[in-house]
């Protein structure tokens, strides 16, 4: 593999000096950009791109044309592994993804099998590889994988959810069943990232997006004890250089303490919590990432010149601080808009790295 010309990413996520603060856009690869539609359009569907190496290397490689980013995202899809365990996955427009067969009983959890990620998800991996040949040392590439809880909730739900009232259920009235459905989607996501890591992904990152609708003690127990044991398995190291490991979960808030004990190297903070307090938090322990409100997009470029200065302020001195969204880009933004924010990056941040 070529030389890494661009390494701000992973000595940021390591707490290493950098000279300015690298940033990237969670979702940066996606409906916001009129050539990942068209791509989408040509493909049929979401998944058609997914499981085509070659169209997800495209629209991988759609945002790195456009912006001056210093990280590349692996476009796939976090319902992957479930898929690979069989349960029939399909998506609806406007409705979203939904599975032909839900996990909702004992018996379901017990029916389902660890899949060889090599055979299922070989797909993946070789667009791993296609998009590192493509990138060819520019910037480094970041895979992915939902955490084992906010994966568990599509299982189980059979589809997105509000209440999340079936798998609540399950943990209340069958704990044992979905800490086995818990720890089948671990041991599976460990290997799916660890598959993504030996074909060239650099830094990796769990997103745990329904995390905080759980309440702490439950949140603990059902999602940051299976986050553990993918960190716990997970190859840190790999061509001579450690892999960074992100943790986010949307709405974590103090539970970022909690999170920055699993090992992780950096831990992703939404929004509703500034940096600042953030930093609090995890003490220091781990690099943060993020957190700029994805609405602010939405506003002139002069109210997001200003939103970026303000996360940048929030974080304050030294190293350890990866720009991004608290959350994913929403379809509806100007990319102009996007284009703005990450100049202000580029020009605000050195001062807080000197």
């Amino acid at each position: 593999m070529a030389r890494l010309e661009n390494d701000l990413l992973l000595r940021a996520l390591l707490r290493e000096p950098v000279p300015r603060t690298p940033v990237w856009i969670m979702r940066q690869a996606g409906r916001y950009l009129p050539e990942y539609r068209r791509v989408r359009e040509q493909a049929g569907d979401f998944m058609s791109v997914c499981c085509n190496p070659d169209l997800a290397c495209e629209v991988t490689m759609q945002p790195l044309r456009r912006y001056k980013l210093d990280a590349a995202i692996l476009f796939s899809d976090i319902l992957t592994v479930p898929d690979a365990m069989g349960l029939g996955l399909y998506f609806v427009a406007g409705e979203g993804p939904q599975f032909e067969r839900p996990v909702r009983t004992a018996a379901d959890v017990r029916a389902l099998r660890r899949p060889d990620v090599e055979r299922a998800l070989g797909y993946v991996f070789e667009a791993v590889r296609t998009i590192r040949r493509e990138l060819n040392g520019r910037v480094p590439l970041i895979g992915f994988a939902g955490s084992p809880w906010t994966v568990a909730t599509y299982m189980v739900e059979g589809r997105s959810s509000r209440d999340f009232a079936t798998i609540k259920r399950m943990a209340t009235a069958e704990p044992a069943a979905l800490q086995s459905l818990l720890d089948l989607v671990a041991a599976t996501t460990t290997d799916y990232l660890n598959a993504q890591i030996a074909a060239g992904a650099q830094a990796v990152m769990v997103f745990d997006t329904w995390g905080g609708a759980l309440q702490a003690d439950d949140y603990r127990r059902f999602s940051l004890a299976s986050m553990q044991q993918i960190v716990d398995g997970l190859v840190r190291e790999h061509d001579g250089r450690r892999v960074p490991v992100i943790l986010f979960t949307k709405g974590a808030g103090a539970l970022l303490a909690d999170m920055a004990s699993t090992g992780c190297d950096a831990l992703g903070v939404d929004w509703t919590t500034d940096l600042a307090t953030a930093r609090r938090y995890v003490e220091d322990k781990v690099a943060l990432q993020g957190n700029l409100d994805p609405a602010t997009l939405r506003e002139s470029p002069e109210m997001i010149r200003r939103g970026v200065a303000a996360v940048l302020a929030s974080y304050g001195n030294g190293p350890g601080h990866v720009f991004n969204l608290g959350h994913g880009i929403t379809p509806d933004i100007d990319p102009a808009h996007l284009g703005v924010l990450i100049d202000a990056v580029h020009e605000l941040s050195p001062q807080y790295h000197r």
